[in-house]
């Protein structure tokens, strides 16, 4: 890959930043294996998460799967109740990458599909969503990566050049709609991989800038 003039850096946050694993929860609420994988597979889907990241309120998001499901309104309500369960922790070597980048003085925001409400929670837990320049959340905006739009409101809301931007997400889809608006992206696997993905492009923090936020992280609890 040949450099390129990067001046903007934009992170995803679930399963880059943070952990996410709806199973944590449901396999106490669900012991069962069998049983568990087919209420995600037919009440509680990725499809039906993935409206409330969207912007669908989570009364309104309950209340159409207790219509078809009346007999799991329990498990449908743990969905949000314990939803704190499913983010755990943060992965500290990204969370510490990004750091280094802000503390270099490079553009930093973030990019996600989140609900409002969660997003907010998760700001909370995991101080460090509060330090780089700006935020775009799908549930705020009413867009879902990979739909091409949000990329074009996140670079309208934050002066970005797409052409000088490079953008970090674990999931292929949302890489490729990235790439759609004319950005450079990178799919996230790990911390070790990003290190040399940022480096082909040209953007190679520097070693000992650890702040405080990587600290808190570590001790974040529901």
């Amino acid at each position: 890959m040949s450099i390129v003039d990067i001046r903007h850096i934009v992170f995803d946050i679930g399963k880059v930043l943070i952990h996410y694993d709806p199973h944590i929860p449901y396999s106490r609420i669900i012991p069962d294996e069998a049983e568990r994988s087919w209420f995600f597979a037919n009440v509680c889907t990725h499809d039906w998460n993935i409206e409330q990241d969207r912007g669908r309120s989570w009364e309104e998001a309950e209340a159409l799967l207790i219509q078809d499901h009346p007999e799991r309104e329990e498990q449908i309500r743990a969905f949000r109740r314990h939803w704190h369960e499913m983010v755990p922790h943060a992965y500290l070597e990204t969370v510490e990458l990004m750091e280094r980048l802000i503390a270099e003085g490079r553009d930093v925001t973030m990019l996600t599909n989140f609900a409002s409400d969660t997003f907010r929670e998760a700001q909370k837990r995991f101080p460090f969503l509060t330090l780089p320049r700006g935020v775009t959340v799908s549930g705020d905006v009413g867009l879902i990566k990979p739909d091409i739009e949000i990329y074009r409101t996140h670079a309208r809301s934050f002066g970005l050049e797409p052409a000088a931007t490079v953008f970090i997400d674990d999931s292929l889809a949302n890489v490729e709609g990235a790439r759609a608006a004319g950005w450079h992206a990178i799919h996230f696997t790990d911390a070790q991989r990003l290190r040399a993905d940022l480096a082909a492009y040209g953007v190679q923090p520097l070693a000992g800038l650890h702040g405080m936020a990587t600290a808190e992280a570590s001790v974040a609890q529901p």
